[in-house]
């Protein structure tokens, strides 16, 4: 069974719902995967979702990345992709797939030069991000084409247009 732990700062709108979006996207990605029976798997397979602020996505990136300044959106994996198959087969306990953070002023910023709304950047930004919780990644132009892909595929699937149709991708 999926579950998402959110966690919400105050500078992100409150009048959307964020946990369902949240449910909503990730739930979408790993459908979109073989990774899929992890939504349904006996074990409680557990996504912490953070919406925060620019300083702390700027720290994170500082620390974890060596990069000091905001990005739209960090991914933590709790597991190798090697070993996600064995998740799926379990049938107790919880498992950590990872952590997925999001900065609302790189978000905002971005929603507002694309045109779109905060509520669809977010949707693509966890979809992007739980993605990479599930071993996909796009440093090579065959792994980034091939990410995109699935991404353009579950935003379409959610009523959401084509992220990349202007070039923009994910800094993560």
């Amino acid at each position: 069974m999926l579950e998402i732990a959110l966690s919400t700062e105050p500078v992100w709108p409150e009048a959307t719902d964020w946990e369902s979006l949240a449910t909503r996207a990730t739930t979408a990605a790993l459908n979109a995967t073989t990774y899929g029976t992890l939504a349904d798997a006996a074990a409680t397979v557990e996504i912490s979702i953070r919406l925060t602020d620019n300083a702390e996505v700027q720290a994170l990136n500082r620390d974890y990345r060596h990069k000091d300044k905001p990005t739209n959106v960090l991914s933590f994996p709790m597991i190798a992709p090697d070993l996600l198959d064995t998740v799926a087969n379990t049938d107790d306990g919880e498992v950590l797939l990872g952590d997925i953070v999001l900065a609302y002023g790189v978000c905002e910023s971005e929603a507002k030069d694309e045109g779109i709304t905060l509520q669809d950047h977010a949707t693509h930004l966890i979809v992007h991000g739980t993605l990479h919780l599930l071993g996909y990644d796009h440093q090579g132009q065959a792994e980034a084409e091939a990410m995109e892909q699935i991404e353009r595929d579950v935003l379409a699937a959610l009523g959401i247009a084509d992220p990349y149709l202007n070039d923009h991708a994910s800094e993560d």
